[in-house]
């Protein structure tokens, strides 16, 4: 079977069982455990249907070459990095994240919870994968241990609030059938919350919506519950619960860049001086709140494998994505949904406003979302745009596809990595001004 489809730039992702099965899992499994060269790995996954044999067929992949695999279960992908650095071994998360059922897919790490991506391994792995297709165990199979993290990982979840500071919010929480629905009751029981889980039951095939609350349609359950019962606040969980994104009482959106600039100012106030990371996607008000809280900035590429390197190398106390991942240095620089959604319910806690008062400092411009145009070459279409700009003089910063700050405004258009597709985020003052250069833009994709 060809893998080139199925390896992407920061994980393995691809649809079950024509891209990836139990053949192709188990010749991963070795590989990795080959590749890691440590006597032991951590797996887990989650709710999708075809989770259970994958794992299965990947952990005896790698008792194959004589590593043995510890078996965390069903999991969140935050709760596989934690047991990475809890445990010190590598890990494998059996996930696709938003994607719709019939998708499956592998986040890798080594121990520590150290990214895994194109340029830090991965690539070496899908290179050694052929190699192991069907190929007989080394003599006989290492062990197979269950291992149960969950009370370690709740406590460890917790030591990033003052438990004593928490008051009695009403919260609905939207899993989406997802891993939410499962590790979100663990963290709040014996907490002072009155909690509503949405679509708590674990379900692969997404019956109610699907798990990708970057997609306003798939926050309308939520928004309208919210209004509903009068809530504090709510909470809308991706597929594999390591993204959170945050609902007001009025039920409007909180976006990440937003959210990031809260949390980042939370945690500035906590380590005076402190550098904080940010993708070239958040918006100018996540530097401009880093600033005025005395940290240092630093603008990284979109991706948690370049993110989590720079957290190590700078040791920056937090980081944050517009795409709802926010990384914590002593989460092993690890992003984790339920920890922000912690962190955001002790500052509503400490407030004396409601959630829309709380954020409103740090919104501060207009943004467009991401908009997703299809070409025929992503790359030469974005190569074509920055060639013409750079006629007209105009500077271009071309750290992660294109980014253009007209100091108004700005724009960022970068390649999928998984698609056809370019990704265009777009930030202007107001919402009509942003409108007007959305227009602009997308007229420069079709022209190019």
């Amino acid at each position: 079977m060809d893998t080139t489809a199925i390896f992407k730039a920061y994980d393995i992702r691809g649809t079950y069982p024509d891209q990836i099965d139990e053949r192709v899992a188990r010749a991963v499994g070795s590989a990795f455990a080959t590749f890691v060269a440590t006597p032991r790995v951590a797996i887990a996954r989650d709710m999708r249907p075809s989770g259970e044999a994958l794992c299965a067929a990947f952990a005896e992949g790698a008792r194959a070459v004589g590593v043995d695999v510890l078996d965390l279960g069903l999991a969140s992908t935050d709760f596989l990095y934690f047991a990475a650095g809890h445990l010190g071994v590598p890990g494998a998360m059996f996930t696709a994240s938003h994607n719709p059922a019939q998708y499956n897919g592998i986040k890798l790490c080594l121990a520590g919870a150290k990214p895994i991506g194109a340029d830090t391994g991965l690539v070496d792995i899908e290179a050694m994968t052929t190699t192991f297709y069907d190929r007989p165990a080394e003599g006989p199979l290492a062990t197979l241990e269950a291992v149960d993290l969950m009370a370690e990982w709740v406590r460890h979840v917790h030591s990033f609030v003052d438990v004593t500071t928490l008051r009695p919010l009403k919260i609905v929480a939207d899993t989406a059938n997802g891993m939410g629905g499962y590790i979100a009751p663990k963290i709040f029981a014996g907490l002072p919350f009155e909690v509503e889980i949405m679509y708590e039951e674990l379900d692969g095939t997404f019956p109610n919506h699907p798990a990708d609350p970057l997609n306003p349609e798939n926050l309308r359950d939520l928004q309208r519950r919210v209004l509903e019962v009068g809530a504090d606040i709510g909470l809308a969980f991706d597929g594999d619960a390591d993204r959170v994104f945050l609902i007001d009482e009025l039920a409007q959106p909180i976006s990440g860049s937003t959210t990031t600039a809260m949390v980042a100012a939370a945690m500035l106030d906590r380590n005076p001086g402190a550098t904080v990371l940010y993708n070239l996607i958040c918006s100018k008000s996540v530097p401009e709140v880093i600033g005025e809280h005395g940290g240092v900035g630093v603008r990284t590429r979109v991706g948690h494998s370049y993110i989590k390197k720079v957290m190590a190398d700078t040791g920056a106390v937090f980081g944050g994505e517009h795409s709802g991942h926010y990384y914590y240095r002593d989460n092993y620089c690890a992003d984790s949904g339920i920890i922000t959604a912690m962190v955001v319910l002790e500052l509503l806690s400490r407030a004396s406003v409601p959630l829309s008062a709380l954020v409103k400092p740090f919104h501060r411009y207009a943004d467009s979302g991401e908009i997703n145009t299809k070409v025929a070459s992503p790359a030469a279409t974005v190569a074509s745009i920055a060639a013409r700009l750079k006629e007209q003089g105009v500077d271009v910063d071309e750290l992660d596809g294109l980014s253009v700050d007209f100091g108004t405004w700005w724009f960022n258009l970068r390649p999928s990595n998984t698609e056809p597709l370019l990704r265009l985020n777009v930030e202007a003052a107001d919402g009509p001004a942003c409108e007007q250069r959305v227009s602009e833009v997308l007229a420069m994709i079709k022209e190019a």
